[in-house]
């Protein structure tokens, strides 16, 4: 173990801190924590539009209000999250980010078709808007800022008298690069549609996210997603955030696609979501740290210290709030407890997806916060339907397990420093 730990801390740790610090993945992950707020919005839309206001009949016809907030936040995703993490970039690079968020939802605009089916000229179909086309979005956001930036960095600007107020002054001095931004992804569409294409989108959607996307949903795929993020966090790293960009990448389309096959009255299609790992996985935090908090209250008779420290972090635990676990235990680089804050994520994504794929536990489709408590979330996560509840049972199968997994190895600390005492 100390030959293994010393490797990692050689050859892993450095490799993944430049990774947790890259300014791109940093960019992403900035972007979609700033739609939070509307993505929740969505979200509680979408569940009470199908509980609360679909079991009360007089609430009926609050229903339009719902559809219209949905379409206020999770219809049109891809763009608040091109804005976003475009904005997040310039910000990095001390560009004038406002315009070069501006400029990278201009340039989306410029990759699409400007007509849809028969519906004529200047229609623009909302699936390019939702988050399907976040792969795409995030693309042209990326290489949109970047072009931008680099034509400010090399000052090809047009500048203007010191008088003119600043904001003018900005809003000019963007305008050369952003035209030549612009115009770059319009000759993009034009080769695309010259080789007989549709659109960026369709190309990326169909070459790489749909494969993609197709691979996440194996449970190999997704239960090694879940161990890696508990791989970063044991040396210290948030691996929570490192992993984000791909986690939303990869699991937020899968989440709306079952929205909005549930809305649609039609099954769910994809059994692991973005809420499927709060709902089934994040106990308490990454690695259920809920867990290991009750395996101390349950096997910790020596090491005071792990009690103290399980009391001041159960409150927070339960809210899935984890970082007084991760160093104050410590967790981190604790070799007694890598064994089990690995594997436990792996055997709980595998339950969780062996629930959901035999049809124990409906789908997750609700978006709900984080900070959830556990059991309640997978309860809201399917829907706070009558069949919810087999979803919280689930989670709590999930909770047992994990107490399972990590009363072993508490014992054997336990037992650790009983021996120490004696010696």
């Amino acid at each position: 173990m100390d030959r293994f730990m010393d490797f990692m801390e050689r050859k892993f740790v450095p490799v993944a801190a430049r990774i947790g610090g890259q300014r791109h993945l940093v960019a992403i992950r900035d972007g979609f924590v700033a739609i939070m707020p509307l993505i929740l919005a969505g979200s509680t839309a979408l569940l009470l539009k199908n509980t609360i206001f679909k079991w009360i009949t007089p609430l009926e016809v609050l229903v339009p209000i719902c559809d219209q907030v949905w379409w206020g936040s999770l219809a049109i995703m891809t763009l608040l999250v091109i804005f976003s993490t475009a904005y997040s970039l310039a910000k990095s690079y001390d560009v004038n980010a406002l315009a070069a968020g501006l400029i990278a939802v201009g340039s989306y605009f410029a990759t699409l078709p400007q007509s849809h089916g028969d519906a004529g000229w200047g229609y623009i179909h909302w699936g390019y808007l939702q988050a399907t086309g976040l792969f795409t979005g995030l693309i042209v956001a990326l290489i949109a800022t970047e072009i931008f930036v680099k034509l400010i960095k090399k000052d090809l600007t047009i500048k203007m008298p010191e008088e003119v107020p600043p904001a003018v002054g900005r809003a000019f001095a963007a305008v050369i690069p952003g035209m030549i931004t612009m115009f770059t992804f319009g000759i993009v569409f034009l080769i695309i549609d010259k080789l007989g294409g549709v659109s960026l989108y369709d190309v990326i959607y169909e070459g790489i996210q749909k494969p993609l996307q197709g691979f996440s949903q194996g449970v190999g795929s997704a239960m090694l997603m879940a161990m890696l993020i508990n791989l970063f966090w044991f040396f210290g790293l948030h691996g929570a955030n490192i992993l984000d960009p791909i986690m939303n990448a990869l699991y937020l389309p899968a989440l709306t696609d079952n929205a909005a096959a549930i809305e649609a009255g039609k099954v769910a299609p994809n059994v692991i979501t973005r809420v499927f790992f709060d709902s089934y996985v994040h106990l308490g935090g990454s690695g259920a740290t809920l867990a290991l908090i009750i395996a101390i209250f349950i096997a910790t008779k020596k090491r005071t210290e792990y009690k103290e420290v399980a009391k001041l972090s159960a409150p927070s635990g339960i809210f899935q709030i984890n970082e007084p676990m991760m160093f104050g235990i410590p967790i981190v680089l604790n070799p007694i407890l890598f064994i089990p804050f690995i594997i436990t994520p792996g055997i709980l994504t595998l339950i969780g997806y062996i629930g959901t794929a035999t049809g124990f536990a409906p789908p997750t489709y609700v978006a709900i916060p984080w900070t959830t408590p556990p059991i309640i979330g997978a309860f809201l996560a399917t829907g706070a339907t009558g069949a919810s509840w087999r979803a919280a049972v689930l989670a709590a199968i999930n909770l047992v397990v994990a107490v399972l997994i990590y009363l072993p190895f508490i014992k054997l600390a336990d037992r650790q420093r009983k021996e120490e005492q004696t010696n």
